[in-house]
């Protein structure tokens, strides 16, 4: 009896007891007290002795069962065989994520972040595959001072479908995955083939994951095409990224039942704003539209009015509909074809300020005085009707180059356009006098051919209406950031933290050669980046230093703690303008929109959302990149033997990338083309140095190279470098244009 009395007292002492009743009716023993009761025993424990210890109920086990297994693939504690449960810390064994190599070894990236990661070797990585979790125990350094560790339980298994090639020989199907940081190839049996051809895509269930013991098995279940079908690019990056591209019956039903008109009982309680000139700018090829703007004068200066497609209306928190917008986090944009975080029904119908039709908005009204600073704003939900659906070429056209039938034809929103253009040279004066980091870029676009292949790249350059929309957005961000801080709601911000240290030494180190300097310590201001653009900026090698600058950035990403925008200058920033292809946004609307009607919003996990969401963003990163390298692979096949000029836009341990001159493609020059010398990478001088001949390679250099091979299994494309002769080679001359590098080389900016 009395031990029965102490076992309760033990669940008493449960430290987040209150938050287990909060979220079950009948709450057993959290995570906290197992992990504190097994410390206090001071030996692994059988799961028994422990169900008796902790006194779980006969109608409890199951769902201590659940706990413990859930504690067990992440890692918190470790189950043998005997059903006997150590704390996985007392064991020195560390969890987290395996990240393979095409090389064949590995890292395992530790969930605890202030762990180092661990180097795996090719024969522990034969037991698992890319992105699989599991739980390793260190033992020792191997000679480059890097942590070694060994695979003691796989926790999860991130593969059960992988995309890959079809390799046969001597009566053998194999599959090599697409995915090149899966180095095993998977093993098929001859009756689950599908009967698949050589050197076709498929797609692989696999049924038998790698082990010490045994090789990879599966059988395919889909022969995607072949390298030469349109679209196949696509389809291989959507598989090989895990990217979600179909959704539910239950999501498609949630979507499609508003029709395509709003509800009239909708706008009952919204501010109507259907009388106003609301316009849209976008580029040509877009179809959803999460922005309107408005702007005319007022007594203290101007009235801002942007309104953004108000998504919550739709999209309930909790529904199908919503998880799988979270699932995907962002909508993805691939040369011909996006995935959309929402059905089209939504994100190009109900949810798309579409001209002419009443639309539920979320608006963010700003004051903004005649020196361009935002006085005051409120929010609150609208309807509207846009007026216009203009494009940057149109608004151009119509501001800077005065075409008359152009203005003929949208003279009844010509006064708003005047007013937006207005409103932007104040507010792009407030940016200058701020500091934010203006580079000199420029976007590419890829043009097809009737048979959805290359035919070529052009560059698309910025003009005057995209920066009045962006200065708009801006705005309107800002006044979101500042309402969420304000008013000390759950939600993500934006954030953009300073350059690291590290970062800023290599940074220095490589400016001081050039007779450059950045001030600030090491906590330099965005001033003292802008004065350090501003003194490159009419040099000959600015294309070279303006891109060593901006690889010392660190990337922006999504948290629920404010650590503002460094490269924006903005004390705090969030995403509140595109809540159809943004899932933060989604969150920063309802959030907003929570607090002006006075409901309590409760938001699980916030901290944990930011990190998926800053992770789906790279996902559709590295999913486009790919399918861009691949589709510029097939461009080249026919250009082999060709010779180019290009500049160099990379350097590595292992060679060169060399932009190409006019087809924006980039290509390997690898280190040994570079001549007859060993030549070695300092990474703070961006340059590849010969150790006999002293003859250097560096960022922006230009070099004449020909093409020698494009490996279509591998999206690279070989150069050779023309001009060498005994060691010595020839570098061609910079050309004229002092900006040729900024001007070709595409980079990408996360804003």
């Amino acid at each position: 009896m009395e031990n029965k009395k102490n076992n309760r007292k033990i669940r008493d002492r449960d430290p987040q007891k209150a938050r287990e009743m909060a979220q079950y009716e009948n709450p057993i023993p959290s995570r906290e007290l197992i992990l504190e009761v097994m410390a206090e025993i001071g030996v692994p424990i059988k799961k028994n002795d422990l169900v008796s210890v902790l006194e779980i109920q006969e109608e409890e086990l199951i769902f201590f069962e659940k706990r413990i297994r859930a504690m067990s693939r992440e890692g918190q504690i470790l189950i043998n065989r005997k059903d006997v449960l150590c704390i996985a810390t007392k064991l020195s064994l560390i969890a987290g994520r395996i990240q393979g190599h095409p090389d064949g070894f590995g890292f395992l990236i530790p969930d605890n972040k202030e762990d180092k990661d661990v180097f795996l070797s090719p024969r522990e990585m034969s037991k698992v595959f890319n992105n699989d979790r599991a739980m390793i125990q260190v033992t020792g350094e191997d000679r480059k001072g890097r942590l070694e560790g060994t695979i003691i339980e796989v926790l999860e298994r991130a593969n059960n479908i992988i995309v890959g090639r079809v390799i046969q020989g001597n009566g053998v199907t194999i599959v090599a995955a697409e995915d090149k940081r899966i180095n095993q190839d998977i093993l098929i049996p001859y009756n689950l083939d599908l009967n698949a051809e050589e050197g076709q895509v498929v797609e692989v269930e696999i049924t038998t994951q790698p082990s010490i013991r045994e090789k990879p098995m599966g059988k395919i279940i889909k022969i995607l095409g072949s390298y030469a079908d349109s679209g196949i690019e696509i389809e291989i990056a959507l598989r090989k990224h895990h990217l979600p591209y179909e959704f539910s019956k239950e999501a498609m039903n949630q979507a499609n039942q508003y029709g395509s008109e709003i509800d009239p009982k909708e706008i009952a309680g919204r501010i109507d704003l259907r009388q106003l000139s609301l316009i849209t700018i976008d580029g040509e090829t877009a179809r959803d539209f999460d922005d309107a703007v408005y702007a005319e004068p007022s007594k203290d200066g101007w009235r801002l009015i942007v309104a953004i497609a108000d998504v919550s209306a739709y999209v309930n928190m909790g529904s199908n509909l919503d998880e799988e917008a979270l699932e995907r986090g962002n909508s993805v944009y691939f040369p011909r074809r996006v995935i959309p975080m929402l059905p089209e029904s939504l994100s190009n119908g109900l949810c798309s300020l579409n001209p002419n039709v009443d639309r539920l908005c979320m608006v963010c009204d700003m004051n903004i005085s005649d020196l361009g600073k935002v006085t005051s704003y409120t929010f609150y939900p609208s309807v509207m009707q846009s007026k216009a659906r203009l494009t940057y070429t149109i608004a151009d056209e119509i501001l800077n180059k005065q075409n008359e039938e152009l203005k003929e034809k949208y003279q009844h929103i010509y006064e708003n356009l005047e007013n937006l253009h207005s409103i932007f040279k104040l507010l792009f004066s407030q940016r200058k006098k701020r500091g934010a980091l203006e580079f000199d870029s420029t976007e590419t676009s890829i043009i097809f051919d009737a048979n959805g292949k290359i035919d070529h790249i052009k560059p698309i350059y910025r003009n005057e209406a995209h920066r009045i929309i962006e200065e708009c957005m801006l705005a309107a961000n800002v006044c979101s950031a500042e309402f969420l801080q304000e008013k000390e709601v759950d939600a993500l911000f934006r954030n953009h933290e300073t350059p690291s240290e590290e970062k800023l030494e290599t940074l220095r180190g490589f400016l001081i050669e050039f007779g450059l300097f950045l001030d600030g310590g090491n906590s330099p201001t965005v001033k003292h980046y802008g004065q350090l653009i501003k003194q490159i900026s009419s040099r000959p090698d600015a294309h070279l230093l303006q891109t060593v600058v901006l690889r010392s950035m660190q990337q922006a990403v999504y948290s629920n703690q404010n650590k503002g925008h460094f490269g924006l200058a903005y004390e705090s920033y969030t995403h509140f303008t595109s809540p159809i292809r943004r899932y933060p946004d989604l969150i920063v609307h309802r959030a907003i929109k929570a607090k002006i009607q006075k409901k309590k919003l409760k938001i699980k996990d916030i901290e944990r959302l930011g990190e998926h969401c800053s992770g789906t963003e790279r996902r559709a990163d590295d999913a486009t990149r790919d399918v861009e390298s691949w589709l510029k692979c097939y461009f080249m096949q026919d250009k082999i033997g060709e010779i180019y000029e290009g500049t160099v836009s990379g350097v590595t341990g292992f060679g060169l990338f060399v932009e190409l001159d006019g087809i924006f493609i980039e290509g390997l020059l690898h280190v040994t083309e570079l001549g007859n010398d060993y030549f070695t990478f300092e990474k703070s001088k961006h340059a590849m140095v010969g150790e006999r001949t002293h003859l250097s390679y560096r960022l922006g250099d230009r070099l004449k190279v020909k093409v020698v091979r494009v490996d279509m299994e591998t999206s690279k494309i070989d150069l050779s470098l023309m001009n060498v002769n005994n060691g010595k080679s020839k570098k061609i001359k910079s050309r004229k244009d002092t900006n040729h590098f900024s001007k070709n080389k595409r980079v990408r900016k996360r804003k």
